[in-house]
């Protein structure tokens, strides 16, 4: 019963709903032959109705996040798992985000049920780079950068300083921040303390890894190259 297990917590169905699958011929292997409860297939030879299964519990999806939803599930409104597969809210143990980004940020946004590498990814200790870019309401003045940078830059309520972040200037207006830690809505409160206020607000990479030709509000499995690029050695 391992396989109807495996499939059960994939989020296809409870255990007797996948059992019943597979006697209906729905579950077979690679080239279309029938299995049963006690088959011993892998998981990448493994097909639900003729399609690949979902990605397995080691798996890295990355999305391409729209603006307009969130990472809560209590929040109202739309939220992220509305647009990954319905059953994926059922899966065990249950796919997370790998940090959030808000309603009214876009882009590169990771999941994962790999509870191991999501720690290490969010932890400070890895010091996995973040780079957002950023469009402001106001012209920069010019020292933005240096203050960034210092270490020393105290947000409102908060005891203990941000870490050193890189900014490039791009524009007027527009700017490109590395972060190296990932603090509630971090971004837009460092150019608050600044006087200035984010307009739009876009996550380009993590690591080294970028969205390519991801299209937006789109989904995709991770290879192991690319997980690779997320923490750096």
């Amino acid at each position: 019963m391992k396989l109807v297990k495996h499939l059960a917590n994939l989020g296809y169905g409870s255990r007797k709903e996948v059992t019943a699958m597979i006697r209906n011929g729905r579950f077979t292997d690679a080239a279309g032959n029938e299995i049963d409860e006690d088959s011993d297939v892998a998981h990448g030879e493994l097909r639900f109705d003729g399609e690949k299964l979902d990605p397995d519990a080691s798996a890295v999806i990355m999305l391409n996040k729209p603006l307009g939803v969130t990472c809560s599930t209590k929040d109202p409104g739309r939220i992220v798992y509305d647009i990954l597969p319905m059953r994926w809210r059922f899966r065990k143990p249950p796919i997370s985000p790998i940090g959030r980004l808000d309603r009214d940020t876009s882009g590169l946004l990771l999941f994962t049920a790999d509870g191991g590498f999501l720690h290490r990814v969010i932890s400070p200790k890895s010091n996995v780079p973040k780079i957002y870019e950023v469009t402001l309401a106001r012209p920069l003045e010019g020292h933005e950068g240096a203050l960034f940078a210092s270490g020393t830059l105290m947000l409102e309520s908060e005891t203990k300083p941000l870490l050193p972040a890189e900014m490039i200037v791009t524009g007027e207006k527009s700017a490109r921040l590395t972060l190296h830690e990932g603090r509630y809505h971090q971004v837009r409160r460092m150019f608050a303390a600044t006087g200035n206020h984010v307009d739009a607000l876009h996550r380009a990479a993590i690591g080294t890894l970028t969205l390519g030709d991801l299209p937006e509000g789109e989904w995709r499995e991770l290879s192991a190259e690319e997980i690779g690029r997320v923490i750096l050695p």
